[in-house]
């Protein structure tokens, strides 16, 4: 019980509940970032393949 209470009463406990939580919300922010940009680059890529006239390249 000292563990939670140091966590949430001292300073340096509530910087790591600040440094842990900020972590957590970039991990976040990256993860959509990224999955975001992989979307768009699929459907770019999807789209200059269309207007060529190529066929869509199967996984090997």
């Amino acid at each position: 019980m000292k563990l939670l209470t140091d966590l949430f009463s001292t300073d340096y406990g509530l910087m790591s509940i600040i440094g842990i939580a900020f972590m957590l919300c970039m991990m976040v922010f990256f993860i959509r970032l990224f999955l975001g940009r992989i979307d768009e680059s699929a459907a770019a890529h999807t789209c200059a393949n269309a207007e060529r006239g190529a066929r869509p390249q199967r996984p090997h």
